[in-house]
């Protein structure tokens, strides 16, 4: 059962919090008025997300959420505290490897969908760890589920992926590893709202760079999963530019892993080959036209020539 342990000494807190879940029978509760109940509590139970308030009397959040990392390493742990203070986000961050943070009084609405967002990736984190691939799709069609207009968009990606990179010459093993990473690519999105995902006008500067984050967020799980080194670079570097004008590291040319150059080629000829929120997809010789406009600043020449046969068979169907 998803499990989420709110730690706060304010019995009104708790019961606020408690009555925001009354409706949702998807998640199971857990209170705790101090931080040592909490850590009492994660010793006993499997707690997925740990949300605790940062000024308690006795251990202060950050030293319960770090204590609370050792106890249990895989939960997710969010900061919730009165004071918007930079210092205390940084030491949340630094300590605990806190998740989020999230400030009193909070948007009701916006806490449930921080807490989703937790619980979604703690049950990444637990189902990359399996090693079963039929579970790394159903993630990918999972989080698809946030934006419908990316729907089918990984595993097209992966077909896509997965016959540039056997024309590339590369091995087996690592044609594998590239099919998971582009059923994966995106799984970052988690940490993106759906408004953000879903808008057909332009984005402001903060949402852009909220977006621009998920390869980071993605590549942390997978690395917190132990996927291969193939997986995570994908998720990583996938919106890299080989004119190093790319996110979120700025590599240029040849210092992007190949895995990731072909997975980059995959997912751009799929994103415009397709219906996206802000336009109809492009017909295939425009698409085929684009590519060609950003072959050299976005994607490796030999790779693009070696896809274009490819993009015929996918036109010919």
């Amino acid at each position: 059962m998803r499990t989420v342990l709110f730690v706060d000494d304010e019995q009104a807190i708790r019961n606020a919090i408690e009555r925001m879940y009354l409706e949702r029978d998807d998640v199971r509760c857990l209170f705790a008025a101090s931080g040592q109940e909490g850590l009492d509590i994660m010793r006993r139970e499997e707690v997925w997300v740990v949300v605790s308030d940062y000024l308690m009397p006795g251990m202060r959040g950050i030293e319960f959420l770090a204590k609370a990392k050792t106890v249990r390493p895989e939960t997710v742990r969010i900061m919730m505290t009165a004071f918007a203070d930079i210092t205390i986000a940084i030491d949340a961050i630094n300590k605990s490897e806190a998740y989020r943070f999230v400030t009193k009084p909070w948007n009701n609405n916006d806490l449930l969908a921080t807490v989703d967002e937790a619980l979604m990736r703690y049950l990444l984190i637990h189902s990359l760890g399996s090693e079963d691939e039929n579970v790394y799709l159903s993630l990918a069609q999972t989080v698809e589920l946030k934006d419908h207009y990316t729907r089918g968009h990984c595993d097209r990606v992966a077909l896509y992926a997965v016959a540039l990179a056997r024309a590339a010459g590369l091995d087996e093993r690592c044609i594998n590893d590239i099919k998971h990473g582009s059923w994966l690519h995106d799984c970052g999105k988690i940490g993106v709202p759906e408004g953000v995902l879903n808008s057909t006008g332009h984005l402001s500067d903060d949402e852009r760079e909220t977006v621009q984050q998920h390869p980071r967020w993605g590549s942390e799980v997978a690395r917190q999963a132990r996927m291969s080194d193939t997986v995570v670079n994908i998720i990583l570097y996938h919106h890299e530019r080989v004119d190093g004008n790319g996110y979120p590291s700025g590599l240029v040319g040849a210092h992007i892993p190949i895995e990731a150059r072909i997975v980059a080629i995959a997912d751009v000829f799929d994103a415009l080959y397709s219906d996206r929120p802000y336009r109809k997809a492009y017909d295939f010789d425009r698409t085929i036209e684009i590519l060609h406009e950003m072959t050299e600043t976005h994607f490796d020449p030999n790779l693009v020539e070696l896809f274009l046969p490819i993009a015929e068979e996918v036109r010919n169907g």
